[in-house]
């Protein structure tokens, strides 16, 4: 997932929720001392104006934590992301294999903007 602030000051992702799992966290994964470690995110994720910030499974990443069913190749799940100055964006997520490409990023489709941020 990609995230863009689109306005003209800072915001910070603070938080997520669905129905789909008991917690919706961020977490971080980073190198320390030659070591790849995960930790999770406290105090959100700062997002300059006109910066992207990507969730990838190698940095910043969204976790879902008590799945309350098994999520499938091809579903979608919807999910609301808090953010401090922007407040409350409800998001779509399509669920994909491993390494799969999301068919937005793929193709360079249009994202809509949501109360100053833009999401693909």
């Amino acid at each position: 997932m990609k995230i863009t602030n689109t306005g003209d000051a800072p915001d910070r992702l603070i938080g997520g929720s669905t129905d789909v799992a008991n917690r919706f966290e961020f977490h971080e994964m980073k190198m320390d001392n030659g070591v790849m470690k995960m930790r999770p995110v406290t105090g959100g994720i700062d997002i300059q104006p006109g910066q992207t910030v990507e969730l990838t499974p190698g940095g910043y990443h969204a976790m879902l934590v008590g799945l309350k069913h098994q999520l499938e190749q091809g579903q979608h799940f919807k999910a609301t992301l808090e953010f401090a100055r922007a407040g409350k964006v409800d998001v779509d997520f399509a669920v994909e294999g491993i390494g799969a490409q999301s068919p937005a990023s793929a193709s360079g489709g249009a994202t809509p903007n949501m109360g100053g941020m833009k999401m693909k």
